[in-house]
């Protein structure tokens, strides 16, 4: 059925009315910002990488900051290393910096800082489920768990290493989910990009586009979704209480293309019935 035709829900945004639902066979996650908020804050810690290194420890020109943060913000899922591809031509671009690095050291740099604060998160882990879901997207769990219940394979895509992801889906809990189908960066290679799994999977398991669920809080996944036809889920939430709405992931969400957006996956029965595969469909 189209969406058009889904019940009104309060906390469920049908954004393409002609969307196909309810033939989801297999869904593709985003991690970061969708399922896992430990990384929560990569944002800032990102732009002021990218500010250091145009600038050389100058005071930014608020056309540069402008700049960054737009770019930072409508690049979000991408690889980190086409990231920092970015941030090696701003810096040789604007032209204010002598000491200029190649993308790779770039990206060495920004996990340095950016793992600390994760480190430490995940310290605090204490195996507990109670302790996991503190650091996701609330209602993610079950609605992953009742995903698999009902027969829809799993997979994970990311552009953060590989190893990390493992890593702190480990430590969440929800790995063994996605029974091996994990993937992020592999080192500083493209290879992995997110428009690559996701032609992949349908094209290694014959699916139709709407057969295949793509959920996300960046643009990046949410457009290759759209481009292939599968079913894009917005995942528009607050990454400081992990439930409420944030306006701007929305507003990015529906200038990407997403299909349906949500907040949280709290409601994860109702969306069992929106997405799940029924040959009536």
């Amino acid at each position: 059925m189209q969406a058009s035709q889904l019940p009104v829900y309060p906390w469920l945004e049908v954004a393409n009315p002609t969307a196909r639902v309810g033939r989801v066979r297999y869904a593709l996650f985003d991690f970061d910002g969708t399922l896992s908020v430990i990384r929560h804050g990569w944002e800032k810690i990102m732009i002021a990488i990218m500010l250091e290194s145009i600038c050389e420890g100058q005071p930014p020109p608020p056309e540069i900051e402008a700049e960054v943060a737009g770019y930072v913000d409508k690049s979000t899922g991408i690889l980190t290393i086409q990231q920092m591809k970015w941030l090696e031509e701003a810096v040789g671009r604007h032209g204010i910096a002598k000491n200029r690095r190649k993308a790779g050291e770039y990206k060495r740099i920004y996990l340095e800082r950016l793992l600390q604060p994760v480190d430490q998160r995940l310290r605090g882990l204490d195996g507990s489920q109670e302790a996991g879901e503190a650091w996701m997207v609330a209602g993610a769990r079950d609605f992953l768990l009742q995903l698999t219940q009902r027969g829809v394979k799993l997979f994970l895509a990311s552009g953060t290493d590989q190893e990390y992801v493992v890593r702190e889906a480990e430590a969440l809990g929800i790995a063994g989910m996605f029974k091996g189908q994990i993937h992020g960066a592999q080192g500083d290679s493209e290879a992995d990009s997110k428009e690559m799994v996701i032609q992949r999977i349908l094209a290694e398991q014959g699916l139709q586009g709407e057969e295949l669920l793509v959920a996300g809080d960046g643009p990046v996944e949410i457009h290759y979704a759209r481009q292939a036809g599968a079913v894009a889920l917005g995942v528009a939430c607050q990454e400081t209480d992990c439930t409420s709405l944030d306006v701007r992931k929305r507003q990015r969400l529906l200038h990407a293309g997403a299909d349906l957006i949500v907040s949280n996956f709290l409601h994860s029965t109702e969306l069992m019935e929106i997405f799940c595969y029924n040959p009536a469909n």
